[in-house]
């Protein structure tokens, strides 16, 4: 019963974070210091710009590192 419980209070602290940072960006989002909208679009056209150039080579070290980790837990 006492590991329900750590569990729940793990959740409910998470959640309330989750919330908190959710909050924090509908602020900046309608504040007017901060980053605009239009701003905040463009770095993320940027931003998948780049995953789509680099998919190939962000998807071969994806790879190589989870076959490292892979590998590397027989040790443990």
């Amino acid at each position: 019963m006492n590991k329900l419980n750590t569990i729940k209070k793990f959740a409910r602290n998470v959640t309330w974070k989750i919330q908190q940072k959710v909050y924090y960006g509908i602020q900046v989002l309608r504040g007017d210091s901060g980053m605009s909208v239009i701003e905040l679009l463009l770095i993320l056209v940027v931003i998948i710009a780049l995953i789509l150039i680099f998919k190939d080579k962000l998807t071969d070290l994806v790879n190589t590192i989870f076959e490292k980790i892979t590998s590397e837990s027989g040790r443990i």
